[in-house]
């Protein structure tokens, strides 16, 4: 029985370990400062079978603002273009400010399957 016990705690402590490592990276490709509503280049990659949509937020760790983001839905691409959703593009007031995007996989009940965030500098200049 405790050898059951071990196993199913360790095996609930790897899925929740796995389900949230999807990989997310960016670019700010062409986005400009201040004007820009739409999304930089995003790359994915582990994101999970199910998944039926992509929720993506962006925030500005420097200053903790929040600049929205958007739903999209998942046909299997392991990247999502320019422009894919609309937001309130990076400002810094002064100097580097670094800019976190968190995407989440959802299945088509709503729930969550596995997230990732990845984090990248962009200058008042």
């Amino acid at each position: 029985m405790k050898r059951l016990l071990l196993a199913l705690g360790f095996a609930i402590v790897a899925s929740e370990a796995f389900a949230s490592g999807m990989g997310v990276s960016f670019t700010w490709g062409p986005t400009k400062k201040c004007f820009d509503p739409k999304s930089p280049p995003i790359a994915l990659s582990g994101v999970p079978q199910g998944t039926a949509k992509l929720q993506i937020k962006m925030t500005d760790s420097s200053s903790s603002y929040d600049h929205g983001g958007g739903t999209v839905a998942y046909k299997g691409q392991s990247s999502l273009p320019y422009g894919a959703f609309h937001y309130k593009g990076p400002c810094p007031d002064s100097g580097t400010h670094f800019y976190n995007i968190t995407v989440k996989a959802v299945d088509p009940s709503g729930k969550v399957l596995a997230s990732g965030s990845a984090s990248q500098p962009f200058s008042s200049k």
